[in-house]
């Protein structure tokens, strides 16, 4: 992966497994948030999934110019809409399958109430507005709390524990949307994804650049999990078939525990630079246990050590990158 549509073609490439799974569903697939991070990979690899025998209908305000286009082009139907106005949301077309990817992280401190209103209150408008659909919707694992590095991360049972405001407020967008989905027996699944890395964004990105400026890489979080992001969308796109009522919880990300001092190092040797390092490893850290999704799904079809290879390549040949670091270090919950 040298060039961006070689990262876009990796990424909307579909496993049989996927294909067989959205043939088995019914009718068009509406995903909700389609111009985010993860959004325009998803949409490609519907369609690359279901072959045009449906219609994968991207939904977004676009501000980022061209795509709109760009998914147009690939034979998505776009709608461009604010899905946080009222009128925009109900004039949207039907879709029996709806994929949930809206959420605000970053600029919480000083605007929590723009946060708990994305992530919390906009869920309940739109599971209110699909009642009648199947809904899968992208969470995240830090609704669990740290957890100690010597165990096996927390697992889809383990009571829940976030740690900051953009955290509570997405365990709230998971209650929300259990309060809708017992309310009007939709079926729904709850991904809780962390991290999703691919060759623009990511934690082992984060990394990659703090390696080559020569910064100081903070060791506190010691531990970290991470997963191929294409990955991460064939999951959420799967997990339609499993959704129900109460709302179906799958843990995402990949099998390892990765050590962020491994990692920089790992990085370090493939761009000629030796790591700084700063702080020392704390004894907990957000880890989560995605036995259940392998058991389902698979193993994620790149390692982490493979993702440090393609990424360390990346940035070292100046590859475009999104300016969205993930802030995994932050142990307060305050992004």
């Amino acid at each position: 992966m040298r060039t961006t549509a070689e990262l876009e073609e990796r990424l909307a490439r579909p496993s049989a497994g996927l294909v067989a799974d959205l043939a088995a569903l019914d009718g068009d697939i509406m995903i909700l948030g389609a111009g985010g991070k993860l959004g325009p990979s998803l949409v490609r690899l519907a369609l690359n999934a279901t072959g045009g025998d449906r219609r994968i209908i991207a939904v977004s305000r676009f501000s980022e110019p061209g795509l709109a286009d760009a998914l147009a082009g690939a034979g998505a139907t776009v709608v461009s809409a604010d899905v946080a106005d009222d009128r925009a949301l109900r004039e949207l077309p039907e879709a029996p399958n709806v994929v949930f990817l809206v959420g605000a992280k970053f600029g919480t401190q000083g605007r929590e109430h723009a946060t708990w209103f994305t992530n919390t209150y906009l869920p309940g408008r739109v599971a209110d507005r699909f009642r009648g659909s199947r809904i899968a919707a992208l969470s995240t694992g830090n609704v669990y709390p740290l957890v100690p590095v010597a165990g096996g991360g927390s697992v889809e049972d383990d009571p829940a524990g976030p740690v900051g405001e953009y955290a509570m407020s997405c365990l709230g967008r998971e209650r929300t949307l259990a309060h809708f989905a017992e309310a009007h027996g939709t079926p729904m699944a709850l991904i809780r994804l962390n991290y999703a890395v691919e060759l623009r964004y990511g934690v082992l990105v984060d990394l990659a650049q703090k390696v080559l400026a020569g910064e100081p890489v903070d060791l506190t979080t010691g531990q970290v999990n991470v997963v191929w992001q294409g990955y991460a969308n064939e999951v959420t796109l799967r997990s339609l078939r499993l959704a129900a009522t109460p709302p179906y919880v799958l843990n995402v990300t990949g099998p390892e525990r990765i050590s962020v001092r491994w990692a920089a190092l790992e990085l370090g040797a493939r761009l000629g630079v030796e790591p700084v390092f700063t702080g020392e490893e704390a004894p907990t850290a957000l880890l989560s246990d995605a036995s259940r999704c392998h058991r389902l799904f698979g193993y994620p079809g790149i390692t982490p050590l493979e993702l440090i290879d393609h990424i360390a390549g990346w940035v070292a040949g100046g590859g475009p990158l999104l300016g969205k670091p993930t802030k995994f270090e932050r142990r307060d919950g305050r992004f």
